[in-house]
């Protein structure tokens, strides 16, 4: 091979190689960003919260089906109450008959730096047994959080989502009639005393624990906001140093919000729903190879009445004797390969080759984890 052809030959193979090593980078790059998260869903910082409320109070204005007071007795109680403090005395041992009045309760929530004067939503639910909350009206309620002090006051007109007719025994529902929403229904009368770091210093809390996603996102703050601005505590609190000024504390709270950080892989876990049957695993769950044999047992009791006539003029009674015939029935549990699965792929394609049921792989995934076949951990809820 001449000279030229040779330079030419070696050129043209650098260029494939860079090629190459710029696909592969790319990929790698592009594999990377794609599972990279903003820090503010991984992480939340420590004292900004939201502040649950809670309220009971009237609702009125109901077209005749509110409370049955008489198996209801507080309802009554509460409106005689609310007519005493208007100047309204009512007669002694007077039983109302209320049909357009209903007790609730009412629930919102209190935003994180809410300040006086700020409206929130509001949730509406009879704890009576009013038959429709529809067309009612919530009359003024305070709310009050877990120290007992009072954050908001409650008011409005309810939508309420369903509908609903009955007649002669004859019932038709469309939704829940029992709860209502107001929107902006609460006025915020108090705030929660504002959140200040100690001494310029707060934490910044993990949603899940992991030693290694913490370690990136301390990583991730000191590249971008400098050397010794993070620490990790442990692996789910990461301890920041942020500027004194309220301003610029802002500022570097949302710039740290904004950072893209690629969470450490997720342990390999497998979720059964005891109580509907489902059952989700993620993507690092990986089975080994094993053989699986279930089988199902069932059994069916019937059981019919029969009637023993005495002989006429016998004197004796007739006998309403219980006759039950059991049957069981249990399906053949051929030996089942499942093999090996390095992917969810593989590990769902193996656990379907089974055939069985729902309830039945969670007893199989269960035996299988006691035998060192499954790669994950099990978790019931």
């Amino acid at each position: 091979m001449s000279a030229p052809m040779l330079a030419r030959f070696l050129s043209s193979l650098l260029k494939a190689s860079v090629t190459a090593l710029a696909v592969v980078v790319a990929f790698g790059f592009a594999a990377n960003f794609a599972r990279a998260e903003r820090l503010k869903n991984l992480a939340t910082f420590q004292g900004v919260r939201d502040n649950p409320l809670v309220g009971y109070g009237l609702v009125v204005g109901l077209d005749n089906t509110g409370d049955q007071t008489m198996q209801t007795p507080f309802t009554t109680q509460s409106l005689t109450n609310m007519l005493s403090q208007l100047g309204i005395t009512l007669p002694a041992g007077k039983n109302m008959q209320l049909k357009n009045v209903a007790a609730v309760m009412v629930t919102a929530t209190l935003p994180a730096f809410a300040q006086p004067g700020s409206q929130l939503d509001i949730v509406v639910s009879s704890m009576g047994n009013a038959k429709s909350l529809r067309g009612g009206t919530l009359l003024m309620t305070p709310l009050k959080g877990a120290d007992g002090q009072v954050y908001a006051i409650a008011q409005g007109n309810m939508l309420v989502g369903g509908a609903g007719a009955s007649a002669n025994g004859s019932k038709v529902q469309v939704n829940q009639l029992a709860v209502g929403r107001i929107a902006n229904g609460a006025i915020v009368e108090r705030a929660v005393a504002a959140f200040q770091p100690d001494g310029g210093v707060l934490n910044l809390e993990l949603k899940d624990t992991d030693f290694g996603t913490a370690e990136r996102v301390v990583e991730a703050i000191n590249r971008s906001m400098g050397g010794g601005v993070a620490a990790a505590l442990d692996g789910r609190v990461v301890q920041v140093r942020a500027p004194q000024s309220s301003s610029a504390r802002v500022g570097f709270l949302a710039r740290i919000e904004n950072l893209d950080v690629t969470p450490a892989k997720a342990a390999a876990k497998v979720i059964l729903n005891a109580r509907t049957g489902s059952i989700v695993m993620n993507q690092a769950v990986t089975v080994e190879d094993c053989a699986v044999a279930h089988g199902n047992l069932s059994v069916v009791i019937n059981t019919q009445p029969v009637i023993s006539q005495p002989a006429p003029f016998s004197g004796g009674q007739t006998v309403v004797a219980p006759v039950s015939q059991i049957d069981m029935k249990q399906q053949g549990g051929s030996l089942q390969m499942v093999k090996a699965g390095a992917s969810l792929a593989a590990v769902v394609k193996g656990l379907n080759a089974l055939g069985a049921t729902p309830a039945d792989l969670q007893t199989i995934l269960e035996a299988m984890r006691a035998a060192g076949a499954l790669r994950a951990e099990l978790e019931i809820i």
